[in-house]
């Protein structure tokens, strides 16, 4: 139980997913601490919903993008300079923050730059053991590099290896550090009840994701919506505006909390990515009904779905054979 401390806290702004886990922990560990957010231009809205009175600091965006051509892991490698730098930039942001605000312990979600020698580290990640199609020894070598760095790490799954929901992604074997296992970590833990279930929609599309991809398939998904006669819900995950109903569509920029939390019980089937901070969602509401689509050539959503095809029925479906195979 930390208590009485100023907290750092952090996360990668890859998308939202990242800073919805840190939901549930900000939540908890405000209660008896000073916690300061680090954030992007990319997800500073999204905290300031969730928590208008907690300080925030501007930290460097890592500014990750995807490829319509390129596999993720060969647009990470070529942008790998530019992130190198970012992790060196942001420990440089890091240490003039631990003066200015007394910082006692700094958690980082997969901020590999985000730690320090004078004082505690913490690490949140799921992915201990990368999935990469190509220099897997290699990669995984340098993730634990920079894992080791940090004092500990906190894994939001289950410790059972039976109930895991990120399977051999968390595996932490090679990891020699303390590890952590808190459990499903979702900004949707701090919703209030659900209400009833009502069925309001046929399907319930959740977008996530780095550019271009989201858009990719955000277009595809409004063809869909102008043909088909089911009821959708759209949830675009993005603050930029777009329009608000497509055919039988009722489209959604950006939920949070009740609202989200209310689409996904009133939805018969959730057709969305198979990112984990997504998944974490619909498993906190027992949600059966799913399709995932993993973004093309990104090896992490592409084992998570078969993971999930298997342990939990939930079909897998490519990019490019939607909607014919829905």
């Amino acid at each position: 139980m930390i208590s009485g401390k100023t907290i750092f806290i952090s996360p990668i702004d890859w998308g939202l997913g990242h800073a919805s886990r840190c939901v549930p922990i900000i939540r908890d560990l405000s209660r008896s601490n000073t916690v300061i957010i680090g954030v992007t231009k990319k997800n500073d809205f999204f905290f300031r919903e969730y928590f208008p009175d907690l300080e925030q600091k501007q930290v460097s965006s890592y500014n990750i993008s995807y490829s319509k051509k390129l596999p993720l892991w060969i647009k990470i490698f070529l942008q790998w300079p530019s992130i190198n730098t970012t992790i060196k930039k942001e420990r440089k942001e890091l240490n003039k923050i631990i003066v200015e605000k007394g910082i006692d312990i700094v958690i980082s979600d997969n901020r590999f730059g985000l730690h320090s020698k004078k004082i505690k580290s913490v690490f949140v990640t799921h992915q201990l053991n990368l999935k990469t199609p190509v220099f897997k020894g290699f990669s995984n070598w340098l993730n634990r590099k920079y894992i080791h760095r940090f004092d500990e790490v906190w894994v939001p799954d289950y410790e059972e290896k039976v109930k895991r929901l990120s399977g051999e992604l968390s595996d932490s074997s090679k990891i020699n550090i303390p590890v952590k296992y808190i459990g499903p970590k979702t900004a949707l833990e701090i919703a209030d009840a659900i209400t009833d279930k009502k069925e309001e929609f046929d399907y319930l599309f959740l977008l996530s994701g780095p550019e271009p991809q989201r858009t990719i398939l955000e277009n595809i998904i409004f063809g869909f919506a102008t043909k088909t006669k089911k009821k959708l819900a759209i949830v675009r995950g993005t603050s930029e505006p777009g329009p608000r109903n497509i055919g039988n569509a009722e489209v959604f920029d950006f939920v949070t909390g009740n609202v989200l939390k209310d689409l996904i019980v009133n939805s018969e089937t959730v057709i969305c990515r198979s990112g984990y901070s997504t998944l974490m969602d619909v498993h906190l509401l027992n949600k059966n009904k799913l399709v995932l689509i993993p973004t093309p050539g990104q090896t992490e959503q592409e084992y998570l779905a078969e993971l999930w095809h298997k342990k939990f029925k939930a079909r897998k479906l490519e990019q490019k054979k939607f909607p014919e195979e829905i």
